[in-house]
């Protein structure tokens, strides 16, 4: 199961939440907090869902509590390679 990259969930973040970062963003400042970079607790949630479809596999309950993307991608590709 490959895992997600900050290219995906800079993809996944203008999907979901409407909201354009661009991975080199997401790649110097991982620790950026989502609410900084526009992203709403239902904003991940669509993130989640979206991960959830594409990969058909659900994804941790505290996936949508992550407060920043390197916590989030690390969070979510634990899970993916522990289901692989």
């Amino acid at each position: 199961m490959p895992q997600i990259t900050v290219e995906e969930l800079a993809a996944l973040m203008k999907k979901a939440a409407g909201v354009t970062v661009s991975p080199e963003q997401l790649m110097e400042k991982p620790d950026t907090g989502f609410d900084v970079l526009g992203v709403d607790s239902l904003g991940l949630l669509g993130i989640v869902g979206e991960l959830e479809n594409t990969h058909g596999t659900p994804m941790p309950v505290d996936a949508e509590r992550c407060k920043t993307p390197q916590q989030f991608l690390n969070l979510v590709n634990t899970t993916l390679m522990a289901g692989a």
